[in-house]
């Protein structure tokens, strides 16, 4: 038996005092000994956690007592290990940076939830309906649902800008999806206040589709923001989609550049990575820059990120 859990949730919300709620939850997972991330801003909460068994049971019991929290929702996996280092409890504009102009509300208007069983079912034969990817390129590349549309973005902040390419959809039914919904939540306000007609999301992402219908029709696997970085997803009819952007064989191996001042997001093979220590392209391997590789190739404040490798001469 695995003896931790990861939590992943978010929670589109108003709060008045957010820089409470960071004590608050500083207090309240330091207390649990639990590690990982959130974001709190005036539009919510957002966060992925980890700990053992019992201190994310009560950790859970503790936010859906919660006030302000009640009705939040937990994707949790088991897990061998603490895929984090630190806890990081940050104040911030947004819990999932949009940055789109117009004032966006999820808790008021986003699309209609679409359960994992019909999503299954709706991807045997979509018809008119376009399933959208919110996620950036690097998590697209790999892995999506079979015959989604994916948007060739670096990062989601960008994703408003993209989207005057999907006027000629307005009239049609879209489901957006993410990793684990909060961004296909925002997504799809900022869609129906941009005017498309018929705009639904898959309920807890591509997380909570692999649990609930075993991942079918899912192709290749999920990137994570935590130290796992990849996690299958399909259980069903598994295939892999990603291919090595040095040798192009295909891998589901996902890396930051080793290059501090690249620090990609970039699918590299094993074989590759080993090759070129943990970097992108030969020019990064001299960087000066260039990171410990530890076969992971994710990257922590304090841990490996400053271990430069090729400043010894140089200083």
């Amino acid at each position: 038996m695995n003896p931790y859990q990861i939590l992943l949730y978010y929670y589109f919300t108003p709060l008045d005092d957010p820089a409470a709620i960071v004590a608050d939850q500083q207090q309240l997972c330091t207390q649990l000994g639990l590690l990982g991330r959130i974001l709190v801003a005036h539009e919510g909460l957002n966060g992925t956690v980890a700990g053992t068994v019992a201190a994310t049971q009560a950790y859970m019991q503790a936010m859906q007592q919660h006030p302000q929290f009640r009705g939040i929702e937990f994707k949790v996996d088991a897990h061998h290990e603490l895929p984090f280092y630190k806890l990081h409890v940050r104040l911030k504009n947004e819990i999932v940076n949009l940055s789109a102009p117009e004032e966006l509300k999820p808790w008021e208007e986003s699309g209609a939830y679409i359960e994992p069983e019909e999503m299954r079912q709706l991807l045997k034969d979509p018809g008119e309906v376009v399933i959208l990817d919110a996620r950036s390129r690097y998590e697209t590349e790999l892995g999506h649902f079979k015959g989604a549309l994916t948007l060739d973005i670096d990062n989601f902040r960008e994703l408003p800008d993209k989207l005057d390419e999907l006027e000629h959809l307005k009239d049609r039914p879209i489901v957006t999806y993410c990793t684990g919904g909060i961004k296909c939540e925002k997504v799809s306000a900022l869609l129906l206040k941009r005017g498309f007609k018929d705009v639904r999301q898959l309920h807890g992402g591509i997380v909570r589709y692999g649990h609930e219908a075993d991942g079918e029709d899912f192709e290749g696997a999920c990137y994570v923001f935590d130290g796992r970085v990849v996690v299958p997803v399909n259980r069903v009819n598994p295939t892999v989609v990603g291919h090595c952007s040095l040798c192009g064989s295909p891998t589901e191996h996902m890396l930051n550049c080793a290059n501090a001042d690249c620090n990609t997001h970039v699918l590299v093979c094993h074989s590759c990575a080993e090759a070129h220590e943990g970097c992108c392209s030969t020019a990064c391997m001299h960087s000066e820059r260039r990171r410990v590789y530890d076969g992971r190739g994710a990257y922590y404040r304090g841990i490996n990120s400053k271990q430069f490798v090729n400043q010894t001469d140089a200083h």
